[in-house]
């Protein structure tokens, strides 16, 4: 059990109800529209060979919002942190549904991937995470990564500030690949 960061199907975005998100989806359209942006359409999820993104969140987060208050305004805080759902599209501004989901509640907040890409790149150049060497596109590979001896392997070769706070690293590796994800395969991010 637990939560973990996923990417949202084609066929779970178009279904309707409480197992898909095509409640979301249409309510997503219905404020776009009125703020004057063409809808966001999930033609074909170009999923990767692997399948699908889902990353495990389970390390503490104290270390990591911690970094964030550091070198992140609350404005930005809140771009790359108070969503529950992520997509691939440059948003001024986060959107707030009156439509939730399972894991969301009675509302979701929508967040452009663009937006907290560029945010995850700072905070990664900040604690020189060692990007090439962090997996990325299989599923649980960042988490088994972390946890299973290769963060700690990696960091005897290549250390630096990532590798004094590990679950801060996670974090931030997590976001970082998340964003990516979301913009080279086109696809939604959401938890569950």
């Amino acid at each position: 059990m637990g939560v973990y960061l996923v990417s949202v199907a084609t066929q779970d975005w178009s279904r309707p109800g409480e197992d898909g998100y095509g409640d979301v989806a249409a309510a997503l359209n219905t404020e776009l529209k009125r703020r004057g942006l063409p809808p966001y359409e999930l033609r074909q999820c170009a999923e990767g060979a692997s399948g699908w993104f889902e990353e495990k969140v389970s390390p503490s987060m104290d270390g990591f919002v911690a970094l964030c208050r550091t070198l992140l305004t609350d404005a930005e805080l809140s771009v790359l942190l108070d969503w529950s759902l992520l997509i691939p599209l440059a948003l001024e501004e986060n959107i707030v549904l009156p439509v939730g989901t399972a894991y969301s509640g009675e509302e979701t907040v929508v967040a452009g991937a663009l937006r907290a890409l560029a945010l995850a790149e700072r905070l990664a150049g900040a604690v020189e995470l060692p990007v090439d060497a962090i997996p990325e596109g299989k599923n649980l590979a960042l988490s088994q990564w972390f946890l299973q001896g290769e963060a700690d392997r990696t960091a005897l070769s290549r250390p630096g500030p990532w590798a004094e706070d590990r679950d801060a690293a996670f974090y931030v590796a997590l976001y970082l690949r998340a964003t990516q994800y979301s913009l080279r395969h086109g696809c939604p991010m959401t938890y569950c």
